[in-house]
């Protein structure tokens, strides 16, 4: 399975780019404009798609590649910023009561993205600081 690592991974970040862009869409239509069709079900489903994808192509890199939240911390940090990202989500763009919490969530879940990004390119749980140190 490892022959077809560069497909996966094209296909695992392809679909990083998808989710990130679909959330930032319909959040900034939802949370910042307020408006309803940000929330439309074709792109909710767009998103529960993609992200299936997403997680059946991390989950198969890291089967190739032995990987485990203890013996790599990185990858462990990046598990728990996933569960933070999906919880700052959830409350951005459907739980939150508030426009004024539903608009911190959307921008922290944002910044959760960027530091698993930090972390999955320095392979590091400080993410970006060790790049940029």
């Amino acid at each position: 399975m490892i022959a077809y690592y560069p497909q996966i991974k094209m296909l695992h970040v392809a679909c990083v780019i998808a989710s990130l862009s679909l959330f930032a869409f319909r959040g900034t239509f939802s949370v910042l404009l307020e408006k309803p069709w940000g929330d439309h079900g074709v792109l909710r489903y767009a998103s529960y798609a993609v992200d299936t994808g997403l997680l059946t192509f991390a989950l198969m890199l890291a089967t190739m590649l032995h990987l485990g939240p203890i013996a790599q911390p990185w990858f462990g940090t990046k598990l728990v910023l996933l569960v933070l990202y999906v919880m700052l989500g959830a409350l951005a763009l459907r739980r939150a009561r508030t426009r004024a919490m539903r608009f911190a969530c959307f921008f922290a879940a944002l910044l959760v993205a960027a530091w698993m990004y930090g972390v999955a390119r320095a392979h590091h749980p400080a993410g970006w600081w060790v790049l940029l140190g």
